[in-house]
């Protein structure tokens, strides 16, 4: 889920609007767990929201909970107030660990070096790492996004040259 219907961003006590045809059914819990991560998010410090995407920790917390659809008015306030009085604690904790477990992700985390309004030293060291890489690798199109598979392939043709050469080795001056 990368955004949540407009009609379900309302108040919590309003039901959705109809948004298409065939649509008949909504989901409770996408309304709460949205208003919960929201409340959540500012909380955070500035420099951790902007690590953490909402639409993450909702698809995150709506993997853990229960679905609870309705399809009429009644409906929803039925499973709305269930929501509230049950599963509130429930979505509380998913929320907090889906804001733990998107902080954790490394491609996150990575996007961390290119933060050049915070991190001005880090940033500028693990530049000038990567362009020493760059010279050391031989690899002029060394970037962020190609780091990991260029040094593995490096180390990869490393391996296999000191093992074809030891074999070469081990075959001239054996007895």
């Amino acid at each position: 889920m990368t955004t949540l219907r407009p009609s379900l961003r309302s108040q919590s006590s309003q039901v959705p609007a109809k948004i298409g045809v065939g649509i008949k059914s909504y989901n409770v819990m996408e309304l709460l767990v949205t208003e919960e991560v929201n409340k959540q998010i500012q909380l955070l410090t500035v420099k951790t929201s902007k690590i953490v995407q909402s639409a993450d920790v909702i698809a995150y917390a709506l993997n853990r909970l229960p679905s609870l659809y309705a399809t009429s008015k009644i409906g929803w306030q039925r499973q709305l107030n269930r929501a509230k009085t049950e599963f509130s604690k429930q979505i509380n904790n998913a929320v907090q660990q889906g804001i733990i477990a998107v902080q954790k992700d490394p491609l996150h985390i990575s996007d961390l070096i290119n933060d050049s309004s915070e991190n001005g030293e880090v940033n500028q060291a693990a530049n000038a790492a990567l362009e020493r890489l760059k010279v050391v690798l031989r690899r002029e199109d060394l970037s962020w996004e190609n780091l990991a598979s260029v040094v593995e392939n490096h180390v990869n043709k490393s391996n296999y040259s000191r093992l074809r050469h030891s074999t070469d080795s081990w075959e001239t001056y054996r007895y």
